[in-house]
């Protein structure tokens, strides 16, 4: 299994569990349930997967009695969200919009949000206009303030009949 898709299936399984937690142990023994299609895991790459989620804050270990739990981190629900497609993703009604006139002395920040848009799958209407389906108005408004462009760039939220 090539390690992006271990990464994401290892992912997508504590989502879809109970409060983001699932024992390792069972997930390595019934692997199919949680991702169909997977061919059998390999331990050791299943190791190196779990700590590499551990060192990008995407999962946290804990013990409980002799069991090690692995869980979801807020990080990791983020990454889940802005990686997942539009049409795996339960729609809220509500379309996320970014409208921006960014002068050119800031090309390189324009270029980053246009490129992390392009990454979270919102679509361009226009080039300066793009639109998603996901909730990802806060990560949103945090990327504009650290790209010091929240002067020319508006983030609305508005749902589609109206109200």
């Amino acid at each position: 299994m090539v390690k992006k898709k271990l990464r994401d299936a290892i992912l997508l399984v504590l989502e879809k569990s109970v409060d983001g937690i699932v024992r390792i142990d069972d997930f390595r023994a019934h692997y199919y349930r949680y991702h169909y299609g997977a061919p059998e895991l390999n331990k050791s790459a299943l190791a190196q997967a779990l700590k590499r989620l551990r060192e990008h804050g995407f999962i946290e270990k804990q013990k409980d009695e002799e069991k090690i739990i692995f869980k979801l981190t807020e990080a990791g629900r983020d990454w889940l969200l802005k990686n997942k497609p539009d049409d795996q993703i339960e729609w809220d009604g509500v379309w996320r919009l970014v409208i921006f006139d960014i002068p050119e002395s800031y090309k390189r920040a324009r270029n980053t949000l246009r490129r992390r848009l392009k990454d979270w799958g919102f679509s361009a209407w226009q080039k300066s206009v793009w639109a998603s389906k996901k909730p990802l108005t806060t990560a949103l408004r945090k990327l504009v303030k650290e790209l010091g462009i929240d002067d020319w760039v508006l983030v609305i939220e508005s749902s589609g009949n109206g109200k």
